[in-house]
């Protein structure tokens, strides 16, 4: 899971580095993400994983690291 995480927001996330210099805890947007560039990363993790993620989850706490991104999805999945 978390390498389609990394290519999804390597190629939507627009970061000042790339992506594989990103630590799973690192701070995407201090790495150059936009709130912009957030909402195509959550879009295309919904297209990839076939999850929707609830308004709850509309936080920048939710895509804010690699890892936060893992969580979110697990939790998703679990719930479906």
């Amino acid at each position: 899971m978390e390498d389609a995480i990394r290519t999804i927001v390597g190629k939507h996330g627009k970061l000042a580095m790339p992506v594989d210099q990103v630590r799973a805890d690192d701070d995407l947007y201090r790495a150059g993400m936009t709130s912009h560039a957030s909402v195509n990363v959550m879009l295309a993790l919904e297209a990839h994983f076939d999850v929707e993620f609830p308004d709850r989850m509309l936080r920048r706490s939710v895509f804010e690291s690699i890892s936060a991104i893992q969580s979110a999805l697990t939790e998703l999945r679990c719930a479906a």
